[in-house]
């Protein structure tokens, strides 16, 4: 059966084809820390250049604040140099670092870290070899966990990417039968957090490598739940799990091959009492 070409339409194949430019739009943003600034007050056109430093002597700020405006990620009251911009109520309460729900780290490593590997995309393809830190010869780990900054953006990015999930299990999960929680690859503490937040009764540790603790430490007393959560560091290959009712792995088993996920797994099963849940 052939089609007319009235019938086709290349919308769907442009929009993805060029998502990029939108993408980079939003993620320059998060990156910057618009969404948190505008979280405070609503801003002119001109205090945004002066704030962030932007050439005041041509269009792109607006234009680039327009696009925002634009993808409903601002709102915007005025026009041309009159504008005023604010946030949307999504981008108020999702982007603004200083609110708890802020997911924008994830957001900040596709803008810092994960955007140019994806540039690579085709020679991954051609060669079936690995785009990131690995490309250079370093261990991706040892990469990440080598450098603070690049440290604590994963982490905030980990946080940002599972929160969602993190705060489902939290208030799904019928937590009445246990009182102890360790979170392997814990990462800033955040399901813990979760955790803590939605059942008082709860003791949890949260468990990563050493460079990760002070971070995580730091996270979970701004929560103000220092009483609640406690830090452990150690490598979960070499050392043994923390004893809990409960253990949990979010965004770990994905990171390794069949022989790798079935050792942790063993470690959590040795760890936790006869009635306890992985």
């Amino acid at each position: 059966m052939q089609t007319s070409t009235q019938q086709l339409n290349a919308t769907d194949i442009m929009h993805v084809g060029m998502g990029f430019w939108p993408s980079k739009v939003l993620l320059t943003a998060v990156n910057e820390g618009l969404f948190t600034e505008l979280a405070k007050q609503p801003l002119s056109l001109a205090d945004i250049k002066k704030l962030f430093n932007w050439n005041c002597t041509n269009r792109h700020a607006g234009d680039f604040l327009d696009t925002l405006f634009a993808l409903k990620f601002l709102d915007r009251q005025g026009m041309g140099t009159n504008a005023v911009y604010s946030n949307t109520s999504e981008t108020n309460f999702f982007l603004d670092k200083n609110k708890p729900s802020y997911i924008g780290g994830i957001l900040e490593m596709a803008n810092n870290r994960l955007f140019r590997f994806w540039a690579d995309l085709d020679e991954g393809l051609r060669t079936g070899l690995p785009q990131n830190e690995i490309k250079n010869g370093e261990n991706l780990f040892e990469a990440i966990y080598g450098s603070p900054e690049l440290l604590r953006g994963f982490i905030n990015a980990m946080s940002g990417i599972s929160l969602g999930n993190f705060a489902a299990f939290a208030e799904r999960f019928d937590f009445s039968k246990y009182k102890t929680l360790c979170d392997i690859g814990g990462a800033g503490g955040m399901l813990s957090i979760q955790v803590a937040k939605n059942n008082p009764h709860m003791k949890c540790t949260s468990f990563d490598l050493p460079a990760v603790e002070p971070i995580a430490k730091e996270i979970i007393k701004s929560f103000d739940l220092s009483d609640k959560i406690n830090t452990a560091s150690g490598d979960f290959f070499k050392d043994e799990f923390p004893s809990a009712d409960i253990i949990a792995m979010g965004m770990v088993l994905h990171d390794w091959n069949e022989e790798k996920k079935c050792l942790l797994i063993k470690k959590a099963y040795d760890a936790l009492p006869e009635d306890g849940a992985l």
